[in-house]
């Protein structure tokens, strides 16, 4: 029988910015701790996302004891500090995909720092605990709910699957590509997609639906720089209904700290 075991825990806490990989996490109800409680909107309230402003792949995040640390790639911007708390508790609406929910502006010194480095109106909001953005009522088992992230509490793929994918790239790329929470070694390519429902550390997962792939894949997380790949390979063989498959969306039935090294244990598998 196959062993699996826990090879990467990444967290993005601003949507759409570089993320931050971890030894250990804490799995909260909206997902890891810290994972996309922050994001930019424009003047709207409406997200900001790679897909449109690829710049956003050259800001990294790092986690320090009082808050965020927003730091350009390049250096051509001074760092910008991030409270975990932001400065006033006053909520609007936000809209994310489908879903309009309350957030809070950070402080008017962050939306003054993203709105120069984008080059247009760009305030950085933070969900507040008592935030419910439900997760689509079609994949939920329990009323889930979700962070800024896109629609799921977690993003799980095996490497087995990213090695398969390179298996056919003139260029291999890496797994932040993908952008996972969970990263597994074991098993064969895409085994993930006959799972059910398996632990890990001190948490039980359930898998809800297979992660559609969008232009995000083809943006390297470095420099910004876009090309075809990998969607163009993944559409001869990952695609179902149009839609390119990879990777699986997840939400948890019970919370507890995941660590990498953690064996995963799969409980039951899809018919």
């Amino acid at each position: 029988m196959a062993s699996y075991i826990l090879s990467e825990l990444n967290i993005y806490p601003i949507k759409s910015l570089g993320g931050i990989s971890l030894k250990e996490a804490t799995v909260t109800a909206k997902g890891l701790e810290y994972d996309r409680r922050w994001m930019l909107v424009d003047a709207t309230g409406n997200f900001l996302s790679q897909r449109q402003h690829a710049i956003t792949t050259l800001l990294q995040v790092q986690l320090q004891e009082q808050g965020l640390l927003v730091t350009h790639k390049q250096g051509l911007f001074a760092p910008l500090h991030v409270p975990f708390q932001p400065e006033s508790d006053k909520t609007f609406d936000v809209i994310v995909w489908d879903d309009t929910c309350q957030a809070i502006e950070v402080s008017a010194e962050a939306t003054e720092w993203f709105s120069k480095v984008l080059q247009m109106p760009a305030r950085l909001v933070y969900m507040p605990d008592n935030t419910q953005r439900k997760v689509d009522e079609r994949y939920a088992f329990n009323d889930e709910v979700v962070s800024f992230a896109d629609g799921y509490p977690f993003l799980m793929i095996g490497q087995s699957s990213l090695d398969d994918i390179n298996s056919r790239l003139a260029a291999p790329i890496p797994m932040n590509r993908f952008r996972p929470n969970l990263v597994f070694t074991g098993g064969a390519p895409f085994e993930e997609d006959t799972w059910s429902e398996f632990n890990v550390g001190e948490a039980a997962f359930r898998v809800a639906k297979p992660c559609a792939r969008c232009v995000v894949t083809t943006i390297d997380q470095e420099t910004g720089m876009k090309s075809p790949e990998p969607l163009k390979t993944l559409a001869s063989y990952r695609q179902v209904n149009n839609k390119i498959m990879v990777g699986q969306n997840l939400v948890h039935t019970s919370s507890g700290i995941l660590r990498v090294g953690d064996e995963l244990e799969v409980l039951t598998r899809k018919a």
